[in-house]
């Protein structure tokens, strides 16, 4: 094997085992603090196998300590969400996953089905409600972007995203048509405010309509609770069960949560409705601030060279400016990904630039022709 791959797998061994320990340390649950122990352990001693073979070919390597990029992103989790870095790892158990079956075919060897245990494990803590993913504001901002993550730095970075390249597409068409610094500068200006008013709306209403639903769900609930708590009660045994539970364990534990009716009905919100009580009281206008910031910070790039130049000048300070901000987007993304950084910052560069192209290049036909 390569012996620049076998580094590079003991990196990730390494500040894999660093991320687990550190979010564990930082639970307030004592189990799931002593499960991300255990997985930093397991990943330590992969760690050591990984060393022996870089000894192989290199026998005074040292063990390497945890690279920048892994403390820049637990120092990111305290702003965004730890759930950032779960994501990360889940992507990382995933590939360690595949790569391990991949090998086992080509040795002729046949998977023994334990290959996605640490996924699994990963994945379950990531669901567990216990988890600590507190990150402050901006966590709010999520709503619009779950469908590619669900995390507060994915959904703060592709909202930052969307701001940078449809202004930057915008600014760059009005300045196709040739038209004067002040026009150009007035458009960029309201495709900001537009922009970033109809981000903030779209997310106040996602977050209030969601909220208002789940409220709706478990006021039903509530009632058919009071109504005939023995039916509920069943449902929540079938619950149980449904998820593995034997029908003994699945009784005991819908016992213990009909107690009391308060416990009743949380246990009904989290199994039956699969609602996030803390999630149900987030603040719509938090979500909606967010966003418009967001938005407003991405739309600005493309935007302030015409503040202070003009002409050629200002253009091609603006589309600087873009390609800095569109490599940087794309390179936030990798501390989820994996990936690496050239790649995913020359491919967000390549996408805003074609964008920004076209709308220059529609801009110009349209100024020629009123022109002429």
């Amino acid at each position: 094997m390569d012996l620049n791959k076998l580094k590079g797998q003991l990196q990730t061994e390494v500040d894999t085992a660093f991320l687990y320990y550190s979010i564990a340390t930082i639970q307030s649950d004592e189990n799931l603090s002593r499960v991300l122990q255990s997985l930093a352990q397991i990943e330590k001693g992969h760690a050591k196998h990984m060393l022996d073979k870089v000894r192989e070919f290199e026998p005074n390597h040292e063990m390497p300590p945890p690279s920048t990029r892994a403390k820049f992103q637990l120092k990111l989790g305290k702003l965004f969400g730890y759930n950032s870095i779960i994501s990360s790892l889940s992507n990382i158990e995933k590939q360690f996953a595949v790569n391990s079956i991949k090998n086992k075919i080509e040795k002729g060897e046949k998977p023994n089905g334990f290959e996605h245990n640490h996924l699994n494990i990963i994945e379950a803590v990531n669901n567990n409600a216990a988890l600590n993913v507190s990150g402050g504001l901006l966590s709010k901002f999520e709503s619009r972007h779950k469908s590619v993550g669900g995390n507060a730095l994915r959904a703060a970075v592709l909202g930052s995203n969307d701001g940078l390249v449809s202004n930057m597409s915008l600014v760059m068409g009005v300045a196709g048509a040739a038209v004067s610094n002040n026009t150009i500068l007035l458009t960029g200006i309201a495709g900001l405010m537009a922009g970033a008013i109809s981000m903030a709306l779209g997310e106040w209403l996602s977050v209030q309509s969601s909220r208002e639903l789940n409220q709706r769900q478990i006021d039903l609930e509530t009632e058919e609770l009071e109504a005939s708590p023995e039916e509920e009660k069943k449902e929540l045994v079938l619950l149980y069960q449904a998820k593995g539970m034997n029908a003994v364990e699945a009784q005991k534990l819908a016992d213990k949560a009909f107690e009391n009716p308060q416990t009743a009905i949380d246990a009904i919100i989290t199994e039956e409705l699969g609602i996030d009580k803390e999630e149900l009281g987030g603040s719509a206008w938090e979500a909606a601030i967010a966003s418009f910031i967001l938005f407003a910070i991405g739309a600005i790039i493309p935007l302030y060279p015409f503040m202070i130049l003009d002409g050629k000048n200002a253009i091609l300070l603006s589309i600087g400016s873009s390609v800095v901000g569109l490599f940087g987007i794309g390179a936030a993304i990798t501390l989820l990904t994996g990936k690496s950084i050239m790649f995913s910052g020359m491919r967000q560069v390549a996408f805003g630039l074609a964008a920004a192209a076209v709308t220059y290049g529609i801009g110009t036909l349209i100024g020629v022709s009123l022109a002429g």
